[in-house]
């Protein structure tokens, strides 16, 4: 039983031997061939992080007819399930109480400081008459003032900018080069920063781009190895500030999603729509 376990001990052996010298002069020369590789050319593309800021609703949308009809037979269903409430368990105990104060003929007066139940609806009454309800329409509204915050309140806006492109205003959601050291969500938050002077705080849903979109720069501009760019959009929740007013002509509006087609191209339309469904 050894005698096989030897030879092939043995033959392991010598096989190693004999592939000894060729595995070592290839090591070398691999590691040399891997040392004289030239390193990767630069990508033509340029990556770029944007910003895809919004607006949500400040108040409801209002009730279609069949919203309306609906909602009129539930309140009516839970009308007629519904049990006494505090209050009105309140005002009947004071009735039970001044009925049987008249039957014992004890017309005494109310006691000083204490506030029946009629009191209160009568104050609660005169606060309703004075409550105004705000607007569901601004003044923006009226004036069709794009630039202004206040508009379409029922609505999620989006917030774009016009920047130069090629020698060309464009219209389009904020973005920035993507610089070294930094990630990609990093860009779009510098992004916000300079965009808005640091005027605005945003909440970013998460750390993964929402989309991309790649273009060509235009043929100005477009070389070799400078062929266009990368674009990676993060999406944002505005949470308070807005633009300073400038008595300058604005480069930003806020717009819903049925406005984005008087602003963007069809191709670059095409693109954002895809991650602004809930818009």
């Amino acid at each position: 039983m050894a005698a096989p376990v030897r030879r092939v001990v043995l033959g392991a052996t010598g096989v190693w031997r004999l592939l000894e010298r060729p595995w070592a002069s290839s090591l070398c020369s691999r590691s040399l061939t891997l040392a004289a590789l030239p390193s990767r050319t630069k990508s033509p593309w340029r990556l770029w992080g944007a910003l895809c800021l919004q607006r949500p609703p400040l108040i409801s949308k209002p009730l279609t007819p069949l919203q309306e009809e609906m909602a009129a037979l539930l309140q009516q269903v839970e009308t007629e399930k519904s049990l006494y409430s505090d209050h009105e368990l309140r005002a009947l105990g004071e009735a039970q109480q001044l009925a049987k104060k008249r039957a014992d003929l004890h017309e005494e007066e109310d006691e000083p400081g204490i506030l029946l139940v009629p009191d209160l609806e009568d104050m609660w009454e005169q606060a309703f008459l004075r409550f105004r309800p705000g607007a569901r329409t601004t003044e923006a509204d009226e004036k069709n003032d794009r630039t202004s915050l206040h508009r379409k309140l029922d609505r999620s806006l989006v917030l774009l900018v016009r920047e130069k492109l090629g020698g060309q205003d464009v219209w389009m959601l904020p973005q920035a080069e993507w610089q070294p050291g930094e990630t990609l969500r990093g860009t779009a938050e510098r992004t916000l920063a300079t965009v808005s002077g640091n005027s605005m705080e945003a909440k970013f849903l998460g750390n993964a781009p929402c989309g991309h979109y790649k273009f060509k720069f235009p043929q100005a501009v477009r070389t070799e190895s400078n062929l266009g760019a990368k674009v990676f959009f993060f999406k944002a929740l505005l949470l308070a500030g807005d633009f300073p007013r400038a008595g300058e002509e604005a480069r930003h509006v806020w717009v819903s999603k049925e406005e984005l087609g008087d602003y963007l191209s069809p191709r670059y339309l095409a693109q954002v729509r895809r991650f602004l469904l809930d818009l």
